[in-house]
């Protein structure tokens, strides 16, 4: 189901604020001078930086994976300029045909060989530096290295590299001997960022490659070590809250025996306050749950299969999300023409979610079925 070769992209993610202390990001983030380069110098430039991180005999610092990874950044950034210039003269000499077959197959025309040509080998230069063994991938990395391959308009490797972060030992010296420890890959510390992810899908999407949006999804959505990391930041709050509501209630119905009413004795009163104020908060709070959790509204051609839990439903809404957007992509524009797609790839497609308890173009749901 893959695509052809796909060429430098021109979707241009807005750069991220470089957090405080981060020497990754801040150094990605300073100011290059040599931008109006050659692409084959551009190229050289990325590829010795590179080299001189490769070339070292201890473990890296992070100054010298930021160096190395910035060069990479910046390299990329003249180079989806250029392309971006190159794509519009051919845009305007070439017939509109053409240009909707372009949009279609993710394939740019009008690249030069030695643009394309540096395109690849600063991307590969990223790689090796993401993948060479010294090197600690840390979350700060693997942004970069999604941002890269998101300017370059490669999106290949970015499901390898997904997994490759949850899995990759880290490479430890003590007492002058380096030893690798091998992470968890399915803890919170592993998940991979909303936001990275997210880039990497748009990617994938921009260029057209299908196995690369799937395996993107697969390899951060998916994971249980993102469905923790989901669990720990958005439904602690909530469980904080129903933890402390029994003394609350307890507050509100001791007030209501002593201020609110003078008809009863003080213990029968609180024990009706605390039933009553109980049925209330329980009946109008499970209600505003199955709301929340059965909402359809940002639903748009993908689904879920009649009875999957609303647990599951919660957790997997970001997976959910992420193929209905490849759906989008895949599938027709026009609303009207929805459902009427073929081909291998739509089935696949189709069949793929149905394994994740999904539907796809689910009848009932489609505009003028209801």
């Amino acid at each position: 189901m893959s695509s052809g070769a796909a060429s430098v992209s021109q979707h241009m993610p807005s750069p991220e604020p470089a957090p405080q202390g981060s020497p990754v990001l801040m150094a990605a983030a300073a100011p290059w001078s040599n931008i109006k380069m050659g692409p084959e110098a551009l190229a050289d430039m990325a590829e010795q930086s590179c080299k001189t991180l490769v070339c070292l005999d201890q473990v890296p610092s992070p100054k010298h994976t930021a160096t190395a990874l910035g060069s990479c950044l910046k390299a990329s950034r003249a180079l989806n300029a250029q392309s971006i210039k190159a794509e519009a003269r051919n845009k305007a000499s070439s017939s509109k045909l053409a240009a909707l077959c372009s949009e279609r197959t993710g394939v740019k025309p009008g690249i030069p060989d030695q643009l394309r040509d540096a395109v690849n080998r600063v991307s590969l230069c990223a790689y090796s530096v993401v993948t060479h063994n010294k090197v600690d991938l840390t979350a700060d990395c693997l942004m970069l290295y999604v941002k890269i391959q998101s300017l370059l308009g490669r999106p290949e490797t970015l499901p390898g590299i997904f997994e490759l972060y949850a899995t990759k030992p880290k490479p430890v010296v003590d007492k002058g001997l380096l030893s690798y420890v091998r992470p968890k890959a399915n803890s919170i510390a592993k998940a991979i960022e909303p936001d990275v992810a997210d880039m990497a899908l748009h990617t994938a999407i921009d260029n057209r490659n299908l196995d690369a949006a799937l395996g993107i999804i697969e390899a951060s959505y998916s994971l249980p070590a993102f469905k923790r990391h989901k669990l720990i930041k958005y439904a602690t709050p909530p469980a904080l809250t129903l933890a402390a509501m029994p003394f609350g209630i307890l507050g509100l119905a001791s007030g209501y025996a002593v201020y609110w009413q003078n008809t009863m004795d003080l213990s029968t009163a609180t024990t009706i306050g605390c039933i009553g104020f109980s049925g209330y908060f329980g009946a109008v709070g499970s209600l505003g749950l199955i709301a929340k959790l059965s909402n359809k509204d940002q639903m748009k051609r993908v689904t879920w299969m009649p009875g999957t839990p609303l647990r599951y439903r919660w957790l997997r809404e970001e997976e959910r999300a992420a193929l209905d957007k490849v759906a989008c992509a895949w599938g027709f524009k026009e609303t009207w023409k929805h459902g009427e797609e073929t081909g291998e790839e739509w089935e696949g497609l189709r069949e793929y979610m149905g394994y994740r308890q999904m539907l796809l173009d689910r009848v009932e749901f489609m505009d003028g079925m209801t």
